[in-house]
């Protein structure tokens, strides 16, 4: 199939190996993602999603406050692989911390009362969507990404250090860089078990 945005989707894929040799600078890079996540499209037009883009030693602060956070909680025998890996986010060019505002979510409750129990759910959709661009748009690029979940582990940690509003919620992380190792094969499982056809 020779669509555009399925060979885009085709394209994007998780990489654990990541690396600073990018072409592009911070600023054409901050430009990509914020075009992706203002492009995104919300429940109601909410526009709830929010990001902190880090690059460099800010970035590498931010794996650092993750691995602070985990210590306590990871068993030391175990926290060697633990440190790896997150040495292995911190290599990159930067991270996207994925947040949405809940001052966005409960306003709408509020607002329009007989949805209020859908407007969480519909915020996770929303930063689902933000986050597939952002990476997508990465993957375009030609930097390889991987998405990360390491709230609400490190949530405090984050929200302190950058001086971010409380009611930012942390969704997901997303560190990005060059691609220094090929990407494994994909592997999909039966349509049959996934699609239903109704004609």
């Amino acid at each position: 199939m020779n669509n555009p945005v399925i060979q885009s989707l085709r394209k994007r894929r998780t990489q654990y190996s990541l690396g600073r040799d990018v072409k592009q600078s911070p600023a054409e890079i901050e430009a990509l993602v914020k075009e992706a996540i203002r492009l995104s499209p919300s429940s109601f037009n909410s526009q709830s999603s929010r990001a902190v883009i880090l690059f460099g030693a800010q970035s590498e602060r931010f794996w650092e406050l993750v691995r602070e956070s985990l210590r306590p909680l990871v068993p030391a025998e175990a926290f060697g692989a633990t440190e790896q890996k997150l040495a292995s986010f911190a290599a990159g060019v930067g991270t996207v911390l994925f947040y949405e505002d809940q001052d966005v979510v409960k306003g709408l409750q509020e607002q329009f009362a007989l949805y209020a129990d859908n407007f969480p759910v519909w915020s996770e959709q929303s930063s689902g969507i933000a986050q597939m661009a952002v990476w997508t748009a990465l993957s375009e690029a030609g930097i390889g990404a991987s998405l990360q979940h390491y709230n609400p582990v490190v949530d405090e940690a984050a929200q302190r250090e950058w001086d971010l509003p409380a009611s930012w919620k942390l969704r997901a992380q997303m560190p990005f860089g060059s691609n220094e190792a090929p990407f494994g094969e994909k592997t999909f499982i039966d349509d049959a078990e996934r699609f239903r056809v109704v004609a």
